[in-house]
């Protein structure tokens, strides 16, 4: 068997890139009326002291401490709004804690940019959907799913390992 050349390789490696951006950038539009919901959630929390920054690794608009809530963090589209100061924080699983198994913590950051991806696929049908599945709850396979991402760096969408 004859291995590709190298201009062969790059070129498959320029077409895959290529086809990442073209999907990340036909999933922020699909998702850009839960984005809109986001910006105007974290804006509005901007008199109270919430401070947007944008955040590659996530591929999200943060607003860092957003002053509702009782802690943590809640994606809407392309924007996660974060209660503390950084993404860069330890927290526990669902599974975790309902007691069903034992997990090391996982970054903030990792479960949130699960959830961005996921409304990326279902753009308008994400908030419907993960309500229909159980909302904020261990029961949830969007919940699952981002947790298994930031323990394991892949499988953000549910029943995918």
């Amino acid at each position: 068997m004859q291995r590709p050349s190298t201009a062969t390789a790059g070129a498959r490696g320029r077409v895959a890139a290529w086809s990442l951006r073209l999907a990340r950038l036909l999933g922020a539009l699909w998702t850009a009326p839960n984005t809109l919901l986001g910006l105007a959630a974290g804006l509005a929390g901007m008199p109270a002291g919430a401070r947007p920054h944008w955040n590659r690794r996530d591929c999200a608009l943060v607003f860092h401490r957003w002053p509702w809530g009782p802690g943590g963090a809640i994606t809407l589209g392309m924007v996660i709004l974060h209660t503390g100061d950084t993404l860069d924080v330890p927290c526990t699983t669902y599974e975790h804690r309902a007691g069903r198994c034992r997990h090391p913590q996982v970054r903030l950051g990792d479960h949130e940019r699960a959830h961005v991806f996921q409304y990326m696929v279902l753009g308008p049908l994400f908030l419907p959907v993960y309500l229909a599945c159980g909302g904020v709850s261990v029961g949830n396979p969007f919940e699952r799913a981002a947790d298994r991402y930031a323990l394991q760096g892949r499988g953000w969408w549910p029943g995918v390992s």
